[in-house]
């Protein structure tokens, strides 16, 4: 008996197939091979064709049942796990109406701002728990102000992973913790967002009814069952953005407990179970999967844009060889980089900055001095400052950041990156061997009903590394960050 997950990510789709009884991994697939491309037809706009999502996930599953060899009918259950805060519009016939806007796009900053004005800041923060911003909502709110003709079109909104689930089983659905992603959740009231509705003017059809985070949320039709070579009548029974999913895929889902992920972006996830939020909405709240009134859970989560961004750009543009050789050629450098400081910005407009676009930049850089190594090491060390500079927001918030977890995936697989992030942190870094795919595959079992507990869930989950603080290089990385925060400071 296995369970099928799908990490519906910004640069890939990555299938996993999950073995109920072992809890290991039967078979996984990633798709493409090169990374998705993002479209960027002005300067701070980023937006993806779901069409491309869908084939992607297609050949995903075909080289996964092709690996695997199983059954179709030995799938019991199907999980999904997907890019946050991206929009995307469907009409009446459930066609979509224009390219998805994605999470790093920045063309709706404004209209976020002007709202929380309008509607006051301090309002926004006690139901929202964020300020508008750049999410979800603006950004439709762009489309009304932009687009008329495809607003008119539109007759729902959903959230990537919203629309994956409707190709698999025909019915647009959302959940509690999605309508949050899109900053239409009123904490305050545990109901969408009508003042934020209202201002907008958006229509309350335009939100897809809602079904549980865990739970039968539909079922594999004919043709996509054709489509994928699955069975018919799977069940749907799991979904979650990619961050609250990257949480539980870690069993981190109680208060006090610390999540983090280097992909494409950079995360920081720690759980609460009050209502928290930062004066700035520099970092933010969203409901986490395992939220009930009873026992409420909030995931306070602190994004970095330009994380793997910037350590994919520097592959593709430097010729430096596979992220392994990138990382050898780094190791020799020492701390500090020589006195290089790179700002690892420039995908999007970043929350920690207030929702500003600095763009990425290198400073200092010395061209007697400074080599390739060089510019490795200072984007790595970049990454973990940028990632620093938020902690310090979240830790006023309270939360503790003393243990965290990571699967060891993207940039955790790189010991410069870890041992930085945790002699700067002062934590001390666990990682597991888990992913999203295959958090998606226990959430499906947890909302099949197949597992019968987290623990029962997580029974597999094995720690495979613990990185400890190097006492010995806390001054070193110090003054480095205190260089780096300079540098942030004299732009920003």
């Amino acid at each position: 008996m296995y369970l099928l997950g799908y990490d519906c990510g910004t640069s890939s789709i990555k299938a996993t197939l999950l073995d109920t009884q072992s809890g290991l991994v039967k078979a996984s697939a990633t798709c493409p091979a090169k990374e998705m491309a993002i479209d960027a037809p002005q300067p701070g706009w980023a937006q993806q064709d779901p069409a491309v999502w869908w084939d992607n996930l297609k050949a995903a599953t075909a080289q996964l049942l092709s690996a695997s060899k199983i059954a179709p009918t030995a799938i019991k259950a199907i999980g999904i796990t997907y890019q946050m805060h991206g929009l995307v519009c469907i009409d009446k016939a459930g066609t979509v109406v224009r390219p998805s806007i994605i999470w790093c796009d920045s063309r709706a900053v404004a209209i976020g701002q002007k709202a929380a004005e309008k509607l006051g800041q301090n309002h926004c923060l006690e139901h929202l728990l964020n300020l508008p911003g750049n999410f979800t909502a603006s950004k439709l709110a762009w489309v009304k102000e932009n687009e008329p003709d495809n607003f008119k079109r539109t007759t729902q909104i959903l959230l990537p992973g919203d629309w994956v689930a409707m190709k698999l089983t025909g019915k647009a659905a959302t959940t509690e913790s999605g309508l949050s992603e899109m900053m239409l959740w009123d904490f305050k009231k545990s109901r969408p967002a009508d003042f934020l509705m209202a201002y907008y003017g958006f229509a309350a059809e335009l939100l897809p009814p809602r079904v549980p985070t865990f739970g039968v949320q539909g079922e594999l039709t004919i043709a996509a069952a054709k489509e994928l070579g699955l069975a018919v009548g799977t069940p749907v029974t799991y979904r979650a953005g990619d961050q609250p999913n990257n949480a539980l895929s870690l069993n981190v889902l109680n208060p006090g407990e610390v999540a983090a992920t280097a992909g494409t972006s950079g995360v920081v996830y720690g759980i609460c179970d009050k209502a928290a939020f930062d004066r700035l909405s520099r970092v933010n709240s969203f409901l986490h999967v395992n939220n009930t009134p009873q026992t409420p859970r909030n995931g306070v989560l602190l994004c970095v844009n330009g994380c793997g961004r910037l350590n994919s750009w520097l592959k593709h543009n430097l010729n430096a060889g596979d992220y392994p050789d990138m990382n050898a050629k780094a190791a020799p450098i020492a701390i500090g980089s020589d006195g290089l400081v790179v700002l690892p910005y420039g995908n999007g407009a970043e929350r920690t900055l207030e929702n500003k676009n600095i763009g990425a930049a290198f400073c200092g850089l010395d061209l007697n001095i400074h080599h390739a190594g060089h510019l490795l090491r200072a984007a790595q060390e970049g990454i973990v400052f940028a990632l620093y500079y938020g902690l310090e927001i979240m830790q006023a918030m309270g939360i503790a950041t003393r243990t965290l977890r990571a699967g060891k995936a993207n940039m955790f697989l790189s010991p410069i990156f870890a041992q930085t992030f945790a002699t700067l942190t002062g934590a001390t870094v666990e990682l597991y061997n888990t992913d999203g795919s295959q958090g998606a595959c226990r959430g499906a079992g947890l909302g099949a009903g197949i597992y019968k507990s987290p623990q029962e869930a997580f029974a597999s989950l094995k720690k495979i590394e613990t990185i400890e603080p190097k006492a010995a290089d806390t001054t070193a990385c110090r003054q480095a960050y205190d260089k780096w925060l300079g540098a942030l400071k004299k732009t920003f």
